[in-house]
């Protein structure tokens, strides 16, 4: 695996240069550089618009109760799709772009998510959270969550056996911290 990061991070730039004189013959050197920058820019753009739309999704899929796996996924596909597209080089816009198609994001996704399931590497650990709606807990019975709490009320300061009440600068009702 050590080696074939090493070979990524010395092939990849090879192959870059390579692609950046066959481009540069065929439409010129200026026409090049314009090209990486303009990628870069469309890229970004794209990039952006997808990203907020996988935020808003993973927050949907958080109010609804679920778990927002498939917007993590796709956020962090997006993540290495951005940094393909800020690289400069024809070959990683390529695959920044490719990575922006929905439908070859998702499919990389699940090709990813086999090989990691396959490794034996990858670990799921959950802090005790409530079961799938329809299943027992853990120790078969319903998951109950015990907390305290306190009342607190806004109209009303301390009253003289609460507290605070005698203490100076306090505005009972108001937070000093209020503006």
């Amino acid at each position: 695996m050590k080696f074939l990061v090493l070979f990524i991070f010395i092939a990849v730039p090879l192959a870059e240069i390579a692609v950046f004189i066959k481009v540069g013959e065929v439409i010129g050197i200026g026409a090049t550089v314009a090209l990486v920058i303009l990628t870069a820019v469309i890229g970004v753009a794209l990039l952006k618009r997808q990203g907020l739309a996988a935020m808003a999704k993973a927050r949907d899929s958080v109010d609804a109760g679920d778990l927002p796996v498939e917007s993590v996924i796709d956020g962090v596909c997006l993540l290495v799709a951005g940094a393909f597209l800020l690289t400069p080089g024809l070959i990683t816009d390529t695959a920044g772009f490719l990575l922006l198609v929905p439908a070859l994001r998702h499919g990389f996704a699940r090709w990813a998510f086999a090989k990691f399931r396959e490794s034996g590497n990858m670990r799921v650990w959950t802090s005790g959270g409530a079961p799938p709606p329809g299943q027992p807990g853990r120790d078969g019975g319903e998951t109950v969550i015990e907390t305290d709490y306190e009342e607190v009320r806004q109209d009303t300061g301390p009253t003289e056996s609460e507290p605070g009440a005698d203490r100076p600068g306090t505005t009972h009702g108001r937070s000093p911290w209020r503006k």
